[in-house]
């Protein structure tokens, strides 16, 4: 997805998100919220179809067609000039490609085996432990306690708990936060959107084999292919055009804290669209999170 830029307190856009605006903020307009909303939406709903596709294709195959998507959108609009790249700012791009692979590809195998609500909170703990980490305030000590007892609710021992889904989700939160950080990087030595847009061909170069086998054992019915398209369009093009429309309109505090919304928010669609029940359990895990992330934003305002 697009090149996440890195926010206070989490606010991060989702796998392909545009390169970080200037420090000048227009304020928060309605808008901007009604955006963020549909970005929100978008996303989980994108990921759920794509889940639909996963009899067929897999999760891999999934992943790569979202990977050609996403490669698609952004080398449309940053228009890499990759001739030009030097070996200093190719090696975080490549690390980036890496990184955005691993992090799709450890989603949606968790989604495939723990369900959207779940593997999108866990997941969420990757930017919410970079901004949790990078203060020393005690209110964030709390909001990180708080964090991990949800994630201890939600990872608690029972006969049906699938420890590998769950970790994998865990990768998932890693690879984001790896992926926050490397956006640093390739934002600083990259103009504009470039660096995004040249990791995510790389990345969309490494799932084509990848694509070509699973395309030749499992050929994709009509069905699986458009929900897999459609999981590229909803979930990479549609939050990054968002994103770069609401960033310019919304604080970055309140961006950060709208992302709160994304585990409830897939949660929901889970609940509607795939018919995956939460128990009462689940879902104070994934409000302990949410609340960690908007208590944390919510004080730094202050």
């Amino acid at each position: 997805m697009h090149g996440a830029s890195a926010r206070p307190a989490a606010a991060v856009t989702r796998r392909a998100g545009p390169a970080s605006p200037g420090p000048r903020r227009a304020r928060t307009s309605p808008a901007g919220v009604a955006t963020m909303a549909g970005s929100g939406l978008s996303n989980q709903v994108g990921a759920a179809l794509g889940s639909l596709a996963f009899p067929v294709l897999g999760p891999v195959g999934v992943v790569a067609v979202r990977q050609y998507v996403a490669a698609l959108v952004l080398l449309l609009v940053g228009r890499p000039r990759l001739r030009a790249f030097t070996w200093r700012q190719w090696w975080p791009v490549l690390l980036l490609a890496l990184v955005f692979g691993t992090m799709n590809l450890s989603l949606y195998t968790a989604i495939d085996r723990v369900g959207l609500g779940l593997a999108v909170t866990l997941e969420f703990l990757g930017p919410l432990g970079i901004a949790l980490a990078a203060t020393r305030r005690r209110v964030d000590a709390c909001c990180a306690l708080v964090a991990t007892a949800g994630v201890v609710t939600l990872m608690r021992p029972r006969p049906s708990t699938d420890y590998v889904g769950m970790c994998l989700g865990l990768l998932a939160a890693c690879c984001w936060a790896s992926y926050i950080l490397l956006n640093r990087t390739v934002g600083r030595r990259t103009p504009g959107a470039q660096g995004s847009a040249a990791a995510a061909a790389v990345s969309a170069l490494l799932f084509l084999p990848v694509g070509a086998v699973v395309a030749v054992r499992h050929p994709p019915t009509a069905q699986a292919a458009a929900c897999a398209v459609a999981a590229g369009v909803l979930s990479s093009a549609v939050p990054y055009l968002a994103d770069l429309f609401t960033l310019r309109r919304v604080s970055a505090p309140a961006f950060g804290l709208f992302m709160s919304v994304n585990p409830v928010l897939a949660a929901v669609v889970g609940r509607v669209l795939l018919e995956q029940h939460l128990g009462w359990a689940e879902w104070a895990g994934i409000g302990a999170v949410v609340a960690a992330n908007a208590v944390s934003i919510t004080a730094r305002r202050g």
